[in-house]
C-alpha cells in the first residue's frame, strides 16, 4: 500500500516522509516560467502536457509532489495524476517547497 492509502484526505501530508522515500518533484510552470528558477531536482512538466506523460510518471513507481506558483495548476496535475493511479500530493507554491521539506 503507498502512502496515499496511509494517509487520509484529512490528515496533514507529510512533505519530508515523501521526499524522504523518493518522491519526484513536477514543477506543472511554463518552460519560461520554470527557466526562471526552480526547485532543485525538480522536473518540469508544463501542466498542459501531464496528460501526454502519465504513463511516463507511472513507470517510475515513485510517489510525486507537483508543484508550480501559487498551487492552482500543481492541485489540478495533482488531481490528474491522482485519477490516473499515480500518488501525487500537491506541494503548492516551489518556492514554499523547502519549508514542507524541512
Amino acid at each position: 500500500m503507498g502512502l496515499l492509502g496511509l494517509l487520509s484526505r484529512k490528515s496533514k501530508v507529510n512533505y519530508k516522509e515523501i521526499y524522504e522515500i523518493g518522491a519526484i518533484i513536477i514543477d506543472v510552470r511554463t518552460k519560461g516560467e520554470f527557466s526562471q528558477g526552480n526547485f532543485k531536482g525538480s522536473v518540469n512538466v508544463p501542466l498542459d502536457k501531464i496528460n501526454d506523460t502519465i504513463n511516463k510518471i507511472k513507470s517510475k513507481n515513485k510517489p510525486v509532489i507537483t508543484v508550480c506558483k501559487s498551487g492552482m495548476r500543481s492541485g489540478q496535475a495533482a488531481s490528474v495524476l491522482n485519477r490516473n493511479g499515480v500518488e501525487a500530493y500537491n506541494g503548492g507554491s516551489w518556492t514554499s517547497l523547502d519549508s514542507k521539506l524541512s
